[in-house]
């Protein structure tokens, strides 16, 4: 079984899954666990948006799954992204 993922890591795969654009992630102080991540583009638009709660982010396969989902959500709208697979 894979160890869970620490919010850190989540936000620095989160970065790479979405380039050649910009990934802005943030967690709220609140303590809710949620990861909020914005795509911007290179004009400092945004492009995409989600929330990832923690039990998501922590877990290798369900933040792979999500990421992929946003990713197919943006190249729908027709943005295109550079390859990516979740890092081992």
């Amino acid at each position: 079984m894979t160890a869970p993922l620490r919010i850190n890591e989540a936000l620095l795969i989160a970065n790479h899954a979405f380039k050649p654009f910009q990934c802005v992630a943030w967690a709220p102080q609140d303590g809710n666990g949620v990861l909020n991540l914005t795509v911007i583009d290179r004009t400092n638009s945004h492009i995409g948006r989600k929330q990832i709660p923690s039990s998501a982010y922590s877990d290798p396969a369900q933040l792979e799954q999500l990421l992929l989902q946003a990713r197919t959500e943006l190249s729908k709208e027709g943005h295109l992204l550079q390859s990516w697979s979740m890092p081992d």
